[in-house]
């Protein structure tokens, strides 16, 4: 059986440099000539932006809490074709996940079920010896997941890398691939939601290509590429496999940067069940296509872009009649702050949106909601019933208020609790909450179902 190569970069915890390895090992590989495909744990969508930009491929997340273990593999499995190296970036610390008591939801649990091994990066500021503990622990707590190197990251200097090096080496048996050195740490900006914009627009390539020339000078890269070295994964097809059942339909599918977030499997599902993708960019000044037979508006950085969005009133006028024309129209978080009556920004400047739901969403400084959601549809929500469930997250920094007694759309359970959510009335189903398809496929054969009543009355 021939070797495939995919490896997971965790950290000891949240800011240990996952992001920094992990886009500077993307890099460096591809300036070598390499195919690289990413991937993230959890349910992040900044993170994956980014490796998209450096990789020219569609990065995908890999979740164990919201997707059934097969799943997970079928993703990676698909994801993987044509790559000749996967880099899956964890989330938070190797053993952080859903729960204090196992590793559910955890970038340990992700490297267990894709069999894939993993480069530890360790914050080694301010230690020497004790960074051989800290990866020793590592080691043990789950020996199932396979760590077989290190990174040694925020070092003083050579010195400080040579003593930290040869203590791992020592005590765990395995081998330290390279280091970072505390001043040249790059920052890579704060990931809040509006930088991904300028990512889209190229801004970051020069950041990109140094965090390329850190990792080229001081990680040995054909190391790396060895420690890679897995078992080609085997799964069956259950996410995609052949549907009996096919819709000759046409999605309208708002794509830019106001608008761009959507987890590759949710639209590849839809394509999985025989609709057409269309396309279009509310701003750039592009209606609702007339040939749409539902609507689908995903999340994104509407108030990034208010003052254009606004603007635009013939825009706002076809997302106006498409609902109004009957088409079965999910709109998620970015999507659900355009319907609404106006955005109102952190220096309070109101800006009318498209006004399908009444009340108003406004910016908050910090973080509004942030988690997994399991998600049970309301009465009056066409794409999921009462009795049925799917899995979310949220992460938003605005909040929506209105005087009204309105439909929510789904009864949502999250960490504090379970609360009402978003809005459903006749076609139009719309909250705060992304769900990802594959925690319930059934509701995408539903949500076309409707579309091609739409189609057949053309």
């Amino acid at each position: 059986m021939t070797d495939s190569r995919r490896i997971v970069i965790a950290g000891t915890g949240s800011g240990a440099g996952k992001t920094t390895v992990t886009i500077g090992l993307m890099a460096a590989l591809i300036e070598k000539g390499y195919i690289v495909q990413g991937f993230k744990c959890g349910p992040d969508y900044i993170d994956p932006t980014y490796h998209t930009a450096v990789t020219g491929r569609a990065s995908r997340n890999l979740d164990s809490y919201m997707l059934e273990h097969d799943v997970v593999k079928e993703i990676f499995v698909r994801g993987s074709a044509g790559a000749d190296i996967s880099i899956i970036e964890g989330v938070m610390g190797m053993y952080d996940g859903k729960e204090a008591t196992s590793d559910k939801g955890s970038t340990a649990e992700i490297s267990i079920l894709t069999k894939s091994p993993v480069l530890l990066v360790v914050n080694c500021q301010s230690m020497a010896r004790s960074a051989a503990a800290i990866v020793k622990g590592f080691q043990m707590l789950n020996p199932q997941a396979k760590i077989v190197g290190v990174i040694a990251n925020k070092v003083g200097s050579e010195g400080h890398y040579k003593i930290v090096k040869a203590a791992i080496e020592q005590e765990c048996g395995i081998p330290v691939a390279g280091y970072l050195k505390r001043e040249n740490e790059l920052e890579i900006p704060e990931r809040h939601l509006g930088l991904v914009p300028s990512v889209e627009r190229g801004e970051l390539a020069p950041l990109f290509s140094r965090l390329a020339g850190l990792i080229r000078e001081t990680v040995d890269l054909e190391l790396v590429w060895e420690l890679a070295k897995a078992e080609p994964l085997q799964v069956a097809p259950q996410l995609f496999a052949p549907r009996e059942e096919v819709f000759n339909v046409t999605i309208a599918v708002a794509k830019d940067p106001a608008f761009h977030f959507y987890y590759p499997e949710n639209l590849e599902l839809l394509q999985a069940y025989g609709a057409k993708l269309a396309f279009f960019s509310p701003l750039a000044g592009e209606g609702v296509p007339e040939e749409a037979d539902g609507l689908y508006i995903g999340g994104g950085f509407p108030e990034e872009f208010a003052a254009e969005l606004s603007q635009n009133e013939a825009v706002k006028e076809s997302f106006r009649q498409a609902v109004a024309k009957g088409l079965p129209t999910l709109a998620e978080c970015g999507g659900f702050m355009f319907l609404t009556e106006a955005i109102v920004t952190t220096e309070g400047v109101s800006y009318p949106m498209v006004g399908l739901i009444p009340g108003k969403v406004t910016m908050q400084k910090k973080l509004a909601a942030l988690g997994y959601r399991e998600v049970r549809g309301k009465e009056g929500n066409f794409l999921i019933g009462p009795e049925e469930q799917a899995k979310g997250h949220e992460f938003h920094y605005s909040t929506y208020a209105t005087d009204e007694q309105l439909p929510a759309a789904y009864e949502t359970k999250g960490l504090r609790g379970t609360k009402p959510e978003g809005f459903a009335k006749d076609n139009l189903v719309a909250g705060y909450t992304h769900l990802h398809f594959g925690s319930n496929p059934a509701l995408v054969q539903r949500w076309l179902g409707l579309c091609a009543e739409v189609a057949s009355r053309d």
